[in-house]
Order: C-alpha cells, then sequence, then structure tokens
C-alpha cells in the first residue's frame, strides 16, 4: 500500500479518530471521492451521489438489494466476479452471457442485447476479474446509448426502467495502450441508470483496509445508505480520512499508480511470455496478452490426456488440481467465475498479485516438465 495513505492512517488514529464515521461516510472523503471523478473521467456527480462502504463487495451487494426483487433478472456477462453468488443471495434470476476469446472474454452489446428487453439490471466489470480484458471506449459508447434508448422506450410503455451496475475497481491498473471509460463519461444521458462501484483495494493494493465507495443517482445513493446504516458497512474511520487525504493529493495518487501500472505490467509480460514461449514450442498453451488488471487468460488444452501417475485429465477442475501439484503453478478455472463447465474449454485465471518476476521465471522449466510428462 502506498506509504503516504499508511502514515496518514496512523495520524488518524493517534489522534483518536477510531469512533464511528457518518453513515453515508466522512465528508472529506465523499468530496474527494466526488473530485477524483471529475479529475479522472471528467464525470461532474454532485456529493449526495457519494456513499461509502467497507469494500467494492457492499457496494454490489446493496445495488442487487435495493433495486432487483425475487425473480427479477440480472443480466452478467460471463467469466465475472462473484455475480453467480449474489443470485443465491437475493433470489433474483441469474441471466449468464457467455463471452468471446477474441473480445478478452469482454461483453460486447451484440452479444447482451437478446437478454437486455427483460431485465431489470445487467452488470459490467472492467477492467475484468478474471479475464483481464479492458471494455474498448466505443463498446462502452455503445451501452450508454442503448441505456438511454430503452429507457426510453420503458418510459414510453410505462415499464421499470434498465439499471448498470458498473464495477471499476481495477479502473487504475492498466497496461500500456489501454485506458478505462465510463459510460456517463461518453454518454452524459445515461447518468440516471448507471451505478459505479469503486474503492482502494485494488488501486492501491489494499485490500484489507476495507474501504470502497459507490457513485450513483442521488435517489439510489440516499436508498443505499439507508440499508447500509443497517448492515453497518462502514469503512473505518482513520482509513476514510486518510484516503480522503491521498486523493487529494494528485501528486501522489500519480507516481503511486504510475509505479504499481510498471510493476503488474512487468509481471503480467513475465507471464505472458513464459506461456507464450510454451505455446511457440508446440505445448497445448494459448493465452491473451495483458490488457488491465493483473490477470491473465490462460487456456490448457490437455483435456483426456492422461498423467505421469496415469491419472485421466477429465476437465478443468483435474487440470488444476494436477498443473498445481506438478508445477507448483495456481490456476483458478473459469466454473469459479459463472462459466457453466461445459463452457470452459480448458480456460483459466492466472493472476501475477502475489507474485514477482523472479517467481513467474522459475515456472517455465517446472510448466516444460510437467506438459512432456503427459501423453
Amino acid at each position: 500500500a502506498p506509504s503516504f495513505l499508511l502514515e496518514r492512517i496512523q495520524h488518524y488514529v493517534s489522534e483518536g479518530a477510531v469512533n464511528y464515521p457518518p453513515a453515508r461516510g466522512e465528508m472529506a472523503l465523499r468530496q474527494a471521492i466526488r473530485d477524483t471523478f471529475l479529475r479522472e473521467q471528467a464525470v461532474d456527480y454532485p456529493v449526495e451521489s457519494t456513499l461509502v462502504v467497507s469494500g467494492g463487495r457492499p457496494s454490489l451487494y446493496c445495488i442487487y438489494r435495493i433495486l432487483t426483487d425475487p425473480g427479477d433478472t440480472v443480466v452478467c456477462p460471463v467469466p465475472s466476479w462473484n455475480n453467480h453468488n449474489y443470485r443465491d443471495a437475493t433470489g433474483i434470476k441469474f441471466q449468464p452471457v457467455m463471452t468471446r476469446k477474441e473480445d478478452a472474454f469482454q461483453p460486447t452489446l451484440d452479444l447482451l442485447m437478446p437478454y437486455l428487453q427483460n431485465a431489470r439490471m445487467f452488470v459490467l466489470n472492467t477492467p475484468q476479474n478474471p479475464s483481464g480484458g479492458v471494455m474498448p471506449k466505443a463498446e462502452v459508447e455503445k451501452i450508454g446509448h442503448f441505456l438511454v434508448e430503452e429507457n426510453e422506450r420503458r418510459r414510453t410503455a410505462n415499464e421499470k426502467p434498465l439499471y448498470l451496475l458498473y464495477d471499476q475497481i481495477y479502473r487504475t491498473v492498466l497496461s500500456a495502450g489501454h485506458r478505462h471509460w465510463s459510460p456517463v463519461q461518453l454518454v452524459p444521458e445515461c447518468a440516471p441508470w448507471v451505478i459505479h462501484s469503486d474503492g482502494i483495494s485494488k488501486a492501491f493494493c489494499s485490500t484489507g483496509l476495507r474501504c470502497g465507495w459507490m457513485v450513483a443517482p442521488p435517489a439510489i445513493a440516499a436508498k443505499a445508505a439507508s440499508l447500509m446504516t443497517h448492515i453497518g458497512a462502514w469503512a473505518p474511520k482513520p482509513v476514510q480520512l486518510a484516503t480522503a487525504d491521498f486523493l487529494n493529493n494528485e501528486d501522489a495518487c500519480r507516481d503511486w499508480h504510475r509505479d504499481m501500472n510498471r510493476r503488474v505490467d512487468e509481471r503480467l509480460a513475465s507471464l505472458y511470455q513464459i506461456l507464450d514461449t510454451l505455446s511457440e514450442e508446440g505445448f497445448p498453451i494459448e493465452c491473451i496478452p495483458p490488457q488491465g488488471a493483473m490477470y491473465i487468460s490462460v487456456k490448457l488444452s490437455v483435456a483426456g490426456k492422461t498423467t505421469s501417475s496415469g491419472e485421466i485429465l477429465e476437465d478443468n477442475e483435474t487440470i488444476r488440481s494436477w498443473i498445481l501439484k506438478e508445477a507448483a503453478f495456481a490456476l483458478i478455472p473459469f466454473r469459479a467465475f459463472g462459466v457453466d463447465p461445459s463452457q470452459e474449454n480448458g480456460w483459466f485465471r492466472a493472476s501475477v498479485g502475489a507474485v514477482g518476476v523472479e517467481d513467474i521465471e522459475a515456472a517455465l522449466p517446472r510448466l516444460r516438465t510437467a506438459l512432456q510428462q503427459l501423453s
């Protein structure tokens, strides 16, 4: 985590800022969030649109709770992080939409359109966990225009509006040549139907500090604040105050993001290089070049092969277990991200979040040896 942020947390703890924060969050942080949106995404929200919560998950769960009723349809491209679990927690009808390798497993409007007419909400995440894909500007803009047109149709037909829950928790973690966009940034008219979820967990490598926020139409933010008050999902007061200081320190934020992206890029490039090397050597590996977040999508086409111990690799789960044991290489199957096992086709998430370049490079001979032993 940034040293400036940690120092400010220590300062506020020593000053005794350890009591309850305001239900909607410390005003200093809410104003800093509003200013950051304006400065970095050219989106001008009132401070009443901001709500501080304890990380990204509370804002996602809260929006499911206040905007959907049991039985409502929520459309979500897969693979995606955790949305199929919110189905179980809220009783909604979860409509997964399988994305395509050629789009880096990011959705396109043409894929989503057949499912949106009767939906109450759809959920997008970019840069994405697990694929590492980043939605292109043109596609984000299409979605913004669609929201405006669809909600005008629904207004005329006296139907409930369609909302977009836009998870941008990785928005600052971008590989070279890629940029994050919000639909509200590109099509301001869609703002009444877009809820942003964001926070410090990924942007500032601070998953344990539990500070996130939503930025939404003021009426939705107010309703969410009422629910969060009874759940008690507040971010700790000293963390809120320190985060406000950090967001307001533009030079410190810019330097941190530049350095963090450099370090993540080095790791992703190293991982992509070793996987690409194995592919060029003829091993059945495919991977998508890094775009954002800290992940790469990896395909291992080894289902049906037999290991040196005589085990048949039947599916992604047996492949995951085998490669972890034989090569000390951890992968997560796409089924963990809402994909039906029959549609996984050998695809996994690989993460560089907890490893260095030396660790990654050391994996090459282990992977090569493990793959050579298959028959």
